[in-house]
């Protein structure tokens, strides 16, 4: 277990910050962005969390544990320590998808983010969580990082999508009407 007697130790206030190893690096490293854009995902559902449905909020939890041992993998750039499988997080989400997909209608048209207010932050957490992906990917083309956390990234940004549906079902999706002006 973790613990803290201080929050603050002064350590950052010249731009620099620890990874879990213990190495120094400038806070806009990279690395640094990426596991911290992990924990925006994290928060922006833990505000979600405020306003959805109690099925949701089990699955989000859930969600939010494996987001946090994804930053903390992400925080130790040790290239010989052994990835934590998140094939399990993974199996998780495309079997909610799955389940969730059922109750819903074919898509015919894109959807506008918005309706209710837990979709709205789910279409919220959806678009930070694409944000996240591409500074993973881009962090992947220079230090290779566990592949499993871009793939469970990319999921989370679909789950999401389909939860924001779900819960925007009993007034239906705000379909996108295209603009009939050439511009």
């Amino acid at each position: 277990m973790v613990k803290l007697d201080k929050i603050y130790t002064k350590g950052g206030d010249k731009g620099l910050t620890s990874l879990g190893d213990g190495k120094r690096v400038s806070k806009n490293s990279l690395r640094v962005k990426s596991y911290g854009e992990v924990d925006e995902v994290n928060a922006t559902i833990g505000v979600v969390i405020c306003y959805c449905s109690d099925q949701l909020k089990k699955n989000l939890k859930n969600i939010q544990n494996h987001l946090f041992d994804i930053g903390a993998d992400l925080c130790i750039p040790d290239k010989n320590k052994k990835a934590k499988s998140l094939n399990e997080g993974i199996n998780m989400l495309e079997k909610e998808i799955d389940k969730m997909n059922t109750k819903l209608s074919p898509l015919k048209s894109f959807i506008l983010p918005g309706g209710t207010k837990s979709s709205s932050f789910l279409h919220l957490a959806r678009t930070i969580t694409r944000r996240c992906e591409r500074s993973l990917v881009e962090l992947d083309s220079k230090e290779k990082i566990n592949s499993e956390i871009i793939i469970y990234i990319n999921r989370l940004s679909d789950f999401l999508f389909v939860a924001a549906r779900i819960e925007n079902m009993k007034d239906g999706d705000i379909l996108w009407v295209p603009n009939k002006i050439n511009l």
